[in-house]
């Protein structure tokens, strides 16, 4: 067990402290979760950095850093879908949940295939990362009318849209495997 290991663990058990948090009856408790959201949001980075800095990567680390990150937003997501109730909010989510999982089971079989860097992370999955982290902490940590909300649900749409455009780059790249065995 090493540190890049344990922070990608300590995310994991930052989700069910979120979901508390969200449902305390505090006024602070709303900024509390975004601040929870936006410490596992930096514990992602810092656990990647970590690990390729002192070449701490591990079969381990790299099976669970994905899960938990997907866990976190997932988690996130659903509770904003609850705050907000709205086509508005639950749209982008589910796009940016249903693609989460359509990508994991893509990169899963391609590795089964010897060709998971056909999936590799691209430059417009990380922006989209970024706006999503950005997005839901906007959501999270302000209350649903604000000008703040409204920058959030902006920015969570245009996460769901580089959602999309990621997705179908993948399956662009990953289609030749794909139709070979259908």
């Amino acid at each position: 067990m090493n540190i890049p290991n344990i922070l990608t663990l300590a995310r994991i058990a930052f989700i069910p402290l979120l979901v508390l948090v969200f449902y305390l009856p505090f006024s602070w408790s709303m900024l509390l979760a975004a601040l929870l959201f936006a410490l596992a949001a930096i514990t992602d980075w810092l656990d990647g950095y970590l690990a390729r800095r002192w070449d701490q990567s591990t079969p381990f680390g790299a099976f669970l850093d994905p899960v938990a990150d997907k866990l976190m937003v997932a988690v996130a997501l659903a509770l904003l879908i609850e705050r907000y109730e709205a086509i508005w909010l639950t749209l982008p989510a589910l796009v940016i949940i249903g693609r989460e999982i359509v990508i994991s089971a893509l990169r899963e079989w391609m590795a089964e295939m010897g060709k998971r860097s056909s999936v590799a992370v691209s430059w417009i999955g990380k922006i989209k990362t970024t706006l999503q982290m950005v997005s839901i902490f906007l959501l999270l940590g302000f209350a649903p009318g604000t000008l703040i909300a409204h920058l959030g649900v902006v920015t969570l749409f245009i996460a769901a849209v580089l959602t999309l455009w990621s997705m179908f780059q993948y399956l662009n790249a990953a289609w030749p495997h794909l139709s070979r065995s259908m």
